[in-house]
């Protein structure tokens, strides 16, 4: 999303603009497939009310109305048992923990989202400051096995900075205990399309299946790049690949992509079933022995009659390098994940079961260690006429569309291009590496 809405800032001042794409299609991790007559992305997505950089380019590409606005619930499965986390009366039914941890966990959890200063907590291990300020109760019983889940071994490492962010992004999408998450119709298919539509009218010339093998460089400046087939000669050059894969090209020094940079792969097993699995739309399971950590009933919030009357479940996990899932084959995993579901749903049968779909990748999200901006590369680059931004470029918010669209709207800046007309809502990307 980055390259893309780059190459559309771009062309729409009047720039003559190519995208060089390795695949067979534009879009990246947010491409869809066909289920319950519908698209549906290969790895879940919503956004926030106040993700003005999305609400502006969906405007932009006159698909606005296409975006409806929905209220969600969130839960956490935790000691065997499915609790609802969606308020005060939520909280204070919480068994695992007791009532002066959960107070604490609120006030911490407040203080984080609304009045931390996410530049001064890089250097601060977020289990440290949990145990410390938000307890023992409410850190074992939530916030360790969270990320324990999603950042594996990295789990003591990350800096609080991060937490921040991901704080921030939900509680400034909640009123009251009332979250709502905003969906296109149709699926992200429907904003790829626009957009593939509008680059094409404004003249970008789009190039499929031609990864990038090579950076011409002649006295410390970029002269052009190659392809397996393609020589391109002039102009400017935005490298948006993950960092992992500069030294597979030629004249990519690893460097630019940030220093000692690792990625964390993403599973996602998505289930088409013909019972709902619970009424929580996002849950997060925090007991120990399951292959999964997130439960998102994508039908909790869209309705089923948009999938013919289908429930469809994803089954998230991020996963490191390391990890037995970076190998396994999709049969491996459907093996792997579906059996468990019946603890958390007793009455679950694999009858229910309709279809089942794997969708891997080892480049789902960088891993934000402490003091990962001293990582983060500069969006201009040693060589003249090459900038890099991708996914680095996000911290210290979470992966998103919307954050892409900061990050290729701060580049652009870099590269000379005015994107003034580019609102700022709330995001924290594009805030390291482009002075």
């Amino acid at each position: 999303m980055t390259g893309l809405t780059a190459a559309y800032l771009a062309a729409k001042k009047g720039h003559s603009v190519t995208i060089i794409e390795g695949s067979d299609k534009i879009g990246g991790l947010l491409n869809t497939f066909e289920i319950g007559g519908n698209q549906l992305e290969h790895y879940y997505h919503h956004f926030f009310t106040q993700d003005a950089e999305l609400h502006w380019l969906l405007k932009e590409l006159d698909i606005a109305e296409q975006t409806g606005y929905y209220s969600t619930s969130m839960g956490v499965f935790r000691d065997g048992k499915l609790y609802g986390f969606n308020g005060i009366m939520d909280l204070l039914k919480f068994k695992p923990a007791n009532l002066f941890d959960k107070f604490r966990w609120g006030l911490t959890s407040l203080y984080l989202g609304k009045v931390a200063d996410w530049r001064k907590s890089e250097g601060i291990a977020t289990l440290d400051w949990f145990y410390k300020w938000a307890g023992k109760g409410m850190t074992d019983a939530l916030w360790k096995p969270m990320l324990n889940i999603k950042f594996g071994p990295y789990a003591d490492k990350v800096p609080l900075t991060w937490m921040i962010g991901r704080l921030a992004q939900r509680l400034n999408s909640r009123k009251g205990g009332d979250e709502r998450l905003a969906y296109i119709k149709g699926s992200w298919k429907t904003l790829l399309d626009a957009l593939k539509a509008e680059l094409e009218k404004l003249g970008v010339e789009i190039v499929y299946n031609e990864p990038l093998k090579e950076v011409l460089v002649s006295e410390g400046e970029v002269t052009g790049i190659k392809t397996a087939t393609l020589t391109l000669k002039g102009g400017k050059y935005l490298v948006t690949i993950p960092s992992v894969y500069f030294d597979k090209v030629k004249g990519l020094p690893m460097a630019f992509g940030g220093k000692d940079i690792e990625y964390f792969g993403a599973v996602c097993t998505i289930l088409e079933l013909k019972e709902s699995l619970s009424n929580i739309y996002w849950m997060n399971v925090a007991d120990d022995g399951f292959p999964f950590g997130g439960v998102i009933e994508h039908t909790n919030m869209i309705p089923k009659e948009e999938y013919n009357g289908s429930h469809i479940v994803y089954l998230s996990r991020y996963f490191a390098m390391s990890e037995d899932l970076a190998s396994m084959s999709n049969e491996e995993i459907k093996a792997l994940m579906v059996p468990p579901l019946k603890r958390i749903n007793p009455a679950f049968s694999e009858d229910w079961i309709k279809t089942v779909f794997v969708f891997k990748t080892n480049t789902a999200a960088t891993v934000c260690d402490l003091n990962f901006s001293e990582k983060v590369p500069p969006c201009s680059t040693e060589l003249k006429n090459l900038y890099v931004a991708n996914m680095t470029h996000i911290y210290p918010d979470e992966r998103s569309t919307n954050n892409s669209i900061r990050v290729a709207a701060e580049a652009c800046q870099v590269m000379g291009i005015d994107t003034s007309d580019v609102p700022y809502g709330a995001s924290l990307s594009g805030k390291i590496g482009f002075k």
